[in-house]
């Protein structure tokens, strides 16, 4: 067959159809930003860009509106600044090494997985991946260089302790595992942790290092407990040898919170699990985050402070709400009864009726009420951030922000994105917002949005700061992505245009040939034969073969049960399997071909089988299904989908069965209109990684694929959004206004020409009514409907009573990302498929209809992405306009201090003045504890100062405020006091002391006051000796260094060596920090 000359005869064929898709349905609960533009609209049907495509920076960042049902622009996200450290959104799901969460160290990036722990390097964030073959799973073969630890229980969360260089990991065994930043590694092995014990008997959901250096680890039923530092510090101190001797000491330290506001069996706080632990580093409070309630904690006397819901409103003890689930597994409990002697006796169809309508009726109700059980968890609190002026902001499951201060007041609220929150982070005084459509925001203290785009195509579920001045991003697939805190600006068009002069090294093209085969069976058994005419005789040069077939298997009673299975997610019967297992024989499955997914709903059935040699670049199968049948909730009529990648790129398979009957055109239109809008992939990636990432129940959206109300649009691939989609199956359209036996003659004349023009399908796609957008070929193969079994040739037209016109209700369609016939393959129009054959099989004559196959030439264009991170580092590192503008952004505002040396005695208040001498930029300072020490007699012998956990403050110290902003040329006054503090068992150098035996040996501490501008990626300290005194003798202490710069810069900063009197300052208002709420 001549390739070329069909491809132009498909050309002028297709020439007047519709290129319109249908109008996607926006749900409120997926509305994403997008960058308003008055000059273009980017349909789906044209050229459609890829995530990983660098034209993606909207050209009004500062302009935004929510989308509508008419609105079908696309919005491109500006695109990274640094490397896409961990797999991107479109590699495949690493199997057992689903990524959870991140922190970040100066140096560092750490990950927490499915089995330990993982980091990288941020000097080596350019350098190649290991690729193919290597050591590394598939699905990381592009990741920049890291290093693994050994196996381990899923890890939950992270935290990290600069002080101790240490990052401490929670695990779904219950155990506390600490693991070292700086231990030597090699490719070759697996790091090993530190010091663990066993914290909690389920999951560690949340950790937290307070102001005081204790760590806090929350858990199931509202168990909260803490773990003194004194203790900690004595276990990191002992041998290897003595492991178990240090985890023992460790687990019998801890406080159990709950235990301690327990009265009489009731309990202060919810049972409902600890979803968040948070620090109130300004105020020396620890907040603990319920789903719909919080716990208000000193993070110093460790007391229960305040108990208050979501609204604001204070508890006085916890009411636990009842499950729903009784209720949704009761109407699960679906019987077939048989009709009661008393009732009038009924026809077998209308019997079988009843059945049906009957158990899609049972389906929808057990939908609707489980789709209910998620109504009242809309405003679940699934994120907590301290920000830089010292207000906590909270979001919920619902998209909602809100405010709080201090004390627990809620302040105000902000609703931006109509989808739940899932992530915090703070830099300066932005706040990055992740939610789970995939999109990122930048707000200000004010709640102002400042710029916003789609990070990745999954739920962005982990935020944090590392390096300095980077922002990196966890989607639920597993993808990292850093992003530079100078964007969105004019780094991102410099890094834009640098990287598409280079776009020819890192593009890599290639083919792969793909078989669509449908077949309607009719109920019945194929041959071997039968198969390897259809399908074996075609197969020896493709990769990748998709078979859809319909009435696998009908019947009222199994349409029943099958709708039942549905409603509980169970799929498939013995003779699906059967028609797999067959058709697997026929293509070699086992030595040539693999299976990669199926999907049965009742009578329709598709499977997808790829060549071995191609396995390792198709992956991430999913699979959905779109009952059609009986009020939208029966398989008798619907679609059955496969979704896979393939090099990188996204390729949708649909297998339908549509409305039946010469007149039911409206209907079939209607079929492919649901089935198009309200396909949703039931692995979708939040159910998939819900579990895995820590997203809670109250953030996934349910995806019941039985419910017509169903909405795909949720940050990730659907139809729409697919590079290319193929639609195959009974589509059942016929041929108009001709006779039986006008059609037989044009049939016997192989006048198909004719019979073209009275196809309905083939007017309905002109009249932009169906199948928008989408090609088939020409048409040169008989009418493959209606045939009397086993009757070969032409002859074997259907010739009974009813004389059903001859028709072709057989049909493969497809879409790639071309708007026009002449695009070429590229990263602008990725995936570019032509047609090699189109043909039934007119010799199998095992059904009353014929066989169809379609072979596709794919070229698709990718990008290798070792290859274009190493570009990237090169452009980064060495583009003078790039490290001019990184430059700009390490602005400190010069800050003095109003004294280096503080000496207190019991219940002594030092007030230090902090003035921002700047006149441009906003300071942002926070105090942290080097470390402490206890004053020798000895004055020979140098002090040996050891901090608590992350740089935590002795709890004899209050600082408060202990971080916020001040404005230009602005000061603040914070206090600097001793506070007695006692407890029945206190601890001193690891030894439980009696409080009678306080020692009062002199203490001192080196307090860090760390600066930074209101968007600098470098800090400056001042550091400020502070000596608690026992004794009233006069105490010398010598003045130190006060200024110091981290990363070797110089300059903006200075204190004054004189000592302030403590009467010429005090906490008057005549300060200009925002502490309104402090």
């Amino acid at each position: 067959m001549d390739n070329r000359r069909m491809e132009d005869e498909d050309r002028d064929a297709l020439a007047s159809l519709s290129s319109t898709p249908p109008a996607r349905k926006i749900h409120s609960y997926s509305q994403q930003l997008r960058a308003s533009s008055a000059t273009s609209h980017h349909r789906r049907s044209q050229i459609r860009k890829h995530s990983l495509d660098e034209e993606r920076i909207p050209k009004n960042l500062g302009q935004f509106c929510e989308s509508s049902d008419d609105d079908t622009e696309d919005f491109f996200p500006y695109s990274s600044t640094t490397a896409s450290a961990a797999p991107d959104d479109d590699s495949e799901t690493q199997v057992g090494k689903f990524l959870r969460n991140i922190a970040c160290t100066d140096t560092q990036l750490w990950a927490g997985q499915e089995s330990g722990v993982r980091f990288w390097n941020f000097d080596s964030a350019f350098e190649a991946g290991w690729g193919l073959g290597g050591r590394v799973r598939r699905g990381d073969e592009d990741a920049a260089p890291f290093h693994e630890s050994v196996t381990t229980s899923p890890t939950l969360c992270l935290i990290v302790d600069s002080a101790n260089r240490l990052v401490w990991s929670g695990h779904k065994d219950g155990r506390i595992r600490s693991w070292k930043m700086d231990q030597p590694v090699d490719d070759d092995t697996h790091f090993k942790e530190g010091l663990s014990w066993q914290a909690h008997r389920g999951p560690v959901h949340t950790m937290v290092m307070t102001s005081y250096g204790d760590l806090w680890s929350g858990g199931e039923g509202g168990v909260i407990k803490i773990w003194p530092w004194e203790t900690i510090e004595k276990s990191l101190s002992l041998s290897s040898e003595e492991k178990h001797m240090a985890a023992l000491l460790v687990e019998r330290s801890f406080i159990d919170l709950k235990s301690q506001v327990t009265v009489n069996g009731t309990c202060s706080i919810s049972s409902s699990d600890i979803k968040i632990l948070l620090s109130d580093n300004v105020r020396g409070k620890v907040w603990a985050a319920q789903p719909l309630s919080f716990s208000l904690w000193s993070g110093r006397t460790r007391e229960l402070l305040k108990v208050f819901n979501i609204e604001g409103q204070i508890e006085n003890r916890a009411d636990i709400s009842p499950s729903p689930d009784q209720s949704v597994e009761d109407e699960m409990k679906v019987k077939f009864m048989a009709t009661s002697k008393k009732e009038k006796p009924q026809g077998l169809l209308q019997r079988s009726r009843n059945a049906i309508m009957g158990a899609a009726d049972a389906v929808r109700r057990v939908a609707t009420k489980g789709a209910g059980a998620f109504v009242e968890d809309n405003k679940k609190t699934e994120a907590l951030v301290l920000v830089a002026d010292g207000m906590i902001w909270s979001g919920c499951s619902n998209g909602l922000l809100i405010q709080w201060d201090g004390n627990g007041n809620r302040l105000q609220d902000f609703h931006h994105v109509s989808c739940a929150v899932l992530c915090f982070c703070m830099f300066g005084t932005q706040i990055y917002v992740g939610y789970i459509s995939g999109l990122v925001q930048i707000l200000d203290l004010e709640g102002n949005v400042l710029a916003g785009w789609i990070a990745h195509s999954s739920p962005v579920i982990k935020l944090a700061v590392g390096g300095g001045n980077h922002i990196y991003s966890l989607a639920t697939h597993g993808g990292i992505r850093g992003w530079s805190v100078a964007s969105p600006g004019p780094i991102d068009n410099v890094i834009r245009t640098e990287l598409a002069t280079k776009e020819v090294i890192y593009t890599r093209w290639d083919n792969v040939k793909i078989l669509i085969g449908t077949w309607n069976v009719g109920q019945g058994r194929a041959s071997q034969e039968a198969l390897m005419s259809w399908l074996g005789s075609v197969s020896s040069d493709v990769g990748i073969v998709v078979v859809g077939c319909q009435e696998v298997e009908m019947g009222a009673g199994f349409l029943a049960m099958s709708a039942a299975k549905e409603s509980v997610g169970l799929e498939g019967s013995a003779i699906g399997h059967w028609w797999l297992d067959t058709i697997g024989k026929s293509l070699d499955e086992g030595n040539t071909f693999e299976r990669m997914g199926s999907r049965q709903l009742a009578g329709l059935l598709i499977a997808l089988w790829v060549r071995k040699s191609l396995r390792t670049h198709v992956g991430d199968v999913d699979v959905a299904a779109v009952p059609c049948g009986f009020g939208r909730a029966i398989g008798n009529k619907g679609g059955v989908g496969l979704r896979i990648r393939v090099y990188d790129r996204i390729m949708c398979f649909v297998n339908c069965h549509l409305a039946a009957h010469l007149e039911a055109v409206n209907r079939r239109n209607a079929d492919f209109d649901h089935v198009y809008r309200t396909m949703a992939f039931s692995r979708s990636y939040n159910v998939l990684n819900s579990a895995a990432a820590g997203v809670s129940s109250s953030a996934q959206m349910p995806r019941n694929s039985n419910n017509a109300n169903n909405n795909t649009e949720e940050g990730r691939p659907d139809l729409s959004e697919a590079d290319m989609v193929v639609f195959l199956g009974d589509f059942n359209y016929r041929l108009f206004g001709i006779s039986y036996d006008e059609a037989r003659d044009f049939v016997s004349q192989r006048s198909f020409d004719w019979l073209r023009e009275k196809d309905q399908l083939r007017a309905e796609m002109k009249a932009g009514k169906v199948f928008q957008g989408m090609r088939e070929a020409l048409i040169r193969f008989p009418p493959t409907y209606k045939f009397e079994r086993h009757k070969p040739g032409l002859a074997g037209y259907d010739s009974g009573e009813k004389k059903r016109i001859p028709a072709w209700c057989d049909r493969i369609l497809y879409r790639d990302n071309r708007s026009s016939s002449d695009s070429e393959c590229s990263l602008e129009c990725p995936v570019v498929a032509s047609i090699m054959l189109y043909e039934a099989c007119m010799d199998v004559t095992d059904s009353d209809h014929k066989p169809v196959r379609c072979k596709y030439s794919v070229n698709i264009a990718h990008v290798d992405r070792s290859v274009r991170r190493e570009e990237l580092g090169k452009i980064v590192t060495s583009n003078e306009n790039i490290r001019s503008m990184l430059e700009e952004i390490r602005y400190v505002p010069e800050t003095i201090v109003s004294t280096d040396n503080i000496c207190l005695k019991n219940q002594d208040t030092h007030i230090l003045r902090i003035t921002n001498r700047s006149s441009k930029d906003t300071a942002v300072f926070k105090f942290i504890c080097e470390g402490q020490t206890t004053v020798k007699e000895d004055a020979q012998s140098s002090p040996d100062y050891h901090p608590r956990g992350s740089y935590g403050l002795p709890r004899w110290l209050e600082i408060t405020p202990a971080a916020g902003i001040i404005k230009p040329e602005q000061f603040v006054d914070v206090p600097i006091h001793h506070e007695e503090f006692h407890t029945l068992e206190e601890f001193v150098e690891g030894i439980p002391q009696n409080w009678w035996s306080e020692d009062t040996r002199d203490k001192e501490v080196i307090l860090s006051l760390v600066i930074q501008g209101s968007c600098s990626t470098e800090v400056r300290s001042h550091r400020i000796h502070v000596r608690h005194c026992f004794s009233g003798k006069t105490v010398r202490m010598d003045s130190k260094s006060n200024s110091i710069s981290k990363k070797g810069q110089g300059g903006g900063g200075g204190s004054s060596n004189q000592r302030t009197d403590h009467k010429s300052l005090n906490s008057s208002n005549d300060g200009n920090i925002d502490q309104q709420h402090f």
